[in-house]
């Protein structure tokens, strides 16, 4: 397997590289009379566009999606769907100091170790530019999802250290870090902008959640549905853990405490489950949390190696992100609904 492909039923596979001549995704699996345009696309790409956001990478990539197959008269037909977005703003030669260096913290000397060969460019494959068709599939995803009424929302929880307090779904994209707390988002602005100054980048915690999903989603043993959401979160590059629910802070309570007792007329008293039991949505409100690393790629000196072994030191300069937050939040999303498609879709084989 060449780990490019997502999902069983609902099947998505991504190609493209940061510095080619575009980059895309081909949907397999997609139910056939949902209706789908490029429309449907711009919003989710437009919030994990570069050069759009304060403290971003100046990189400037309009990301408009066309649709090359799939559709007629504006409904999937249940083909493959094929999706292409064009890299527009491609500076090459900001990259040729980094042919014969790994960069700390990134994919570098793992993909030359791997493959034996890699892309400089910008990281190649594993460069975040790949998100952007994992984005535009997940806005097909959602049509999917709409047909249960399933409502995902995706925002920054946490960005150097400074956390949201309060959730007021109605400012979450009125911000420049797409945070629910307006006084978190005004500290949050103060942080990256002393972090910039230095040089250096900033980590912090996307939080997913899903509302209006049904129970039964999710096949055990080895197929939990908290388990699949791990993994697709984790697939996203920046992301260095995952919690669903009370997460690791259930390691610190009372089965008393952790339970989440079951009520008469339906429902529960609480939700450390984040909504799923044993592997399988419990009907609740699942909540998905990530935790993603700063940007590897700073101003600040640091010590390498170069492809012979030798030691270097290396500052990066070029076009780049203080965080990956604000712009991982629609890609984390958007791992989210490939997922629930995914086995929505498998759960309407069994029922």
């Amino acid at each position: 397997m060449a780990g490019n492909t997502f999902g069983q039923v609902f099947r998505v596979t991504t190609w493209g590289e940061s510095h080619g001549p575009a980059l895309g995704a081909v949907i397999d699996g997609c139910p056939p009379r949902l209706p789908l345009s490029a429309a449907d696309l711009e919003e989710e790409l437009a919030r994990r566009r570069p050069g759009v956001q304060a403290h971003t990478t100046p990189r400037r990539e309009p990301d408009q999606a066309e649709i090359l197959s799939g559709v007629f008269e504006g409904l999937t037909t249940g083909t493959p769907i094929s999706l292409v977005i064009y890299n527009r703003d491609v500076r090459s030669k900001d990259y040729d100091a980094l042919r014969e260096v790994f960069r700390p913290g990134h994919g570098d000397f793992t993909y030359q170790a791997k493959y034996g060969i890699r892309d400089h460019r910008g990281g190649g494959r594993a460069s975040a530019r790949e998100t952007a068709a994992r984005v535009a599939a997940g806005a097909v995803a959602q049509k999917v999802l709409d047909l249960e009424k399933i409502r995902v929302l995706a925002y920054t929880l946490e960005l150097g250290g400074i956390r949201a307090q309060n959730l007021d779904e109605s400012i979450i994209w009125d911000n420049p870090f797409f945070c629910p707390d307006p006084a978190a988002a005004q500290a949050m602005n103060q942080r990256v902008k002393e972090v910039k100054a230095r040089g250096d980048s900033l980590g912090g915690l996307v939080e997913v959640r899903v509302k209006g999903c049904p129970p039964g989603l999710g096949e055990p043993v080895f197929d939990k549905l908290d388990g699949a959401l791990a993994q697709a979160v984790m697939s996203v590059g920046a992301v260095k853990g995952v919690e669903i629910g009370a997460g690791f802070a259930a390691a610190r309570m009372l089965g008393s405490e952790n339970n989440d007792p079951l009520l008469p007329g339906g429902g529960f008293a609480s939700n450390n489950a984040g909504g799923i039991l044993a592997g399988i949505s419990n009907g609740d409100e699942i909540v998905v949390r990530a935790a993603v690393k700063p940007i590897p790629s700073i101003a600040i000196e640091q010590q390498t190696i170069d492809v012979s072994g030798q030691p270097r030191t290396l500052s990066i300069k070029g076009r780049h992100d203080i965080s990956a937050i604000p712009r991982i939040v629609p890609v984390i999303a958007a791992m989210v609904r490939l997922t629930l498609a995914d086995f929505l879709l498998r759960q309407r084989t069994i029922k």
